[in-house]
């Protein structure tokens, strides 16, 4: 036996067995941890926020799990950038409408994320994403746009997910309907850098981030709560997935003169290369923050027949 698989236990999520970490937050709580106990962790500044969260058992595909999954350090950054909204239609779904700063222009987005202590334990992701206007929303308003372009409250539709492991992916893909697949991804987040690198099939780059860090503010806890609503469909229905961040240290800058984003050869270099965008308007990173990601509920999303 490798040390690999000895360092792991095999665990069952609606047939699919897939492996965790021995000993780690999973393994030993199932989605239903001691907050006191994460409280002692050294890298966990404060679990206020996930206390006034109570967690639900829900049925989903991936059999019966407790909901929101929480996240109790995790870092971010995000490259908003204007597209044309003729090559953002193209890639969304017709129920869908992009959401537009001007006629003519949407936002799409690229981010990666580092989640060093959740209730899956450690993994990295990235994402290409469409923003789009909310579905069950009538005429857009004016808040709605500032919002959005503050990133506190966006709605989205994502085209990319890759993730680093097999618990991320199978959750994802299966439980929340997430365009995700496995494949080595690193994310280093710190006060002065951000560096992403997402490989593709072959070990080259797909997509890859260098930029100076914005300067960080502080939060306290609660202080500032976004939240990002995703649209997917499931099993031909439509779901919308809510994802609330407590934002602790942030930043950011419209200046992109110290953000160098490479697009190589992969699934996300290709989503991103459909949205024709055009140049990149924002750049955020969230050094340090936490999160609560609930299981998608069904929506209703018009139709909008031609």
């Amino acid at each position: 036996m490798s040390s690999t698989q000895k360092n792991t236990v095999k665990v069952d999520l609606g047939g699919r067995e897939v492996s965790v970490p021995k000993g780690g937050l999973y393994d030993r709580y199932r989605m239903d941890p001691n907050l006191d106990e994460i409280a002692r962790d050294p890298r966990v500044l404060s679990v206020d926020f996930f206390r006034q969260l109570p967690k639900v058992k829900v049925d989903s595909p991936i059999g019966s799990t407790l909901t929101p999954n929480f996240y109790y350090k995790i870092s971010t950054a995000r490259l908003t950038m204007l597209a044309p909204s003729r090559a953002i239609r193209s890639r969304l779904p017709e129920e869908l409408s992009p959401l537009e700063i001007v006629p003519g222009l949407g936002l799409v987005s690229v981010m990666f994320f580092r989640y060093d202590v959740c209730d899956i334990d450690f993994y990295t992701e990235a994402t290409v994403g469409i923003a789009v206007k909310p579905a069950r929303h009538g005429k857009l308003g004016f808040f709605d746009l500032v919002t959005g372009l503050k990133n506190e409250h966006l709605d989205a539709y994502v085209l990319s997910l890759p993730v680093s492991s097999d618990i991320a992916q199978v959750r994802g893909h299966d439980g929340y309907g997430f365009p995700k697949w496995v494949t080595e991804l690193d994310v280093d987040i710190s006060d002065l850098r951000t560096t992403a690198r997402v490989a593709n099939d072959a070990g080259g780059v797909d997509l890859s981030l260098l930029a100076n860090t914005p300067a960080q503010k502080a939060y306290v806890s609660g202080q500032r709560v976004g939240s990002l609503t995703s649209y997917t469909k499931i099993n031909g229905g439509w779901h919308s997935t809510l994802n609330q961040t407590n934002v602790l240290n942030a930043g950011t800058t419209r200046s992109t003169r110290d953000v160098t984003l490479q697009l190589g050869e992969g699934r996300m270099s290709d989503d991103l290369r459909s949205l024709q965008p055009k140049r990149t308007i924002q750049f955020d990173v969230m050094t340090e923050g936490q999160a609560a990601l609930h299981m998608p509920v069904p929506t209703s999303v018009p139709s909008r027949n031609k």
